[in-house]
């Protein structure tokens, strides 16, 4: 993951300068332009300096030797969840919230509480039914 870490980093690094520039360009009387770039520098650097930590405490995988074979990659991946609802349900929720901004606020508030419902039910889904461990 060091290689992902440092892309991130450097695209990171890479922003801070490009906003500062284009913000004395525009005289810093444009707000959205600079603060976007300074936005984007921000999530790339959080992102760079995650997968930075999540590299030296897991250690190299597979894909970031050169001598690796490909079957030492196969094998379970993740756990995930093929007969799950949830997901479908967030995404009605979000969608929502989304046609809330462009319909009325009221629908916004619909969605942003189903959402909730949505994500405490998927994270508690193995906590409790036939699933639960």
């Amino acid at each position: 993951m060091k290689v992902e870490a440092w892309l991130f980093m450097l695209v990171g690094a890479f922003f801070i300068p490009v906003g500062t520039v284009y913000g004395f360009m525009v005289n810093w009387q444009e707000h959205v332009g600079f603060l976007a770039l300074f936005l984007v520098a921000g999530l790339c650097l959080m992102i760079g300096v995650y997968l930075y930590y999540t590299g030296n405490r897991v250690g190299p995988r597979p894909e970031d030797r050169v001598d690796a074979e490909i079957h030492e990659g196969s094998g379970e991946q993740g756990h995930f969840s093929p007969w799950s609802w949830w997901p479908l349900v967030l995404g009605l929720a979000c969608a929502t919230g989304f046609m809330g901004l462009a319909v009325g606020w009221w629908v916004l508030f619909l969605g942003a509480g189903l959402a909730v419902i949505a994500l405490v039910g998927w994270v508690y889904e193995y906590s409790r039914g036939d699933h639960a461990h």
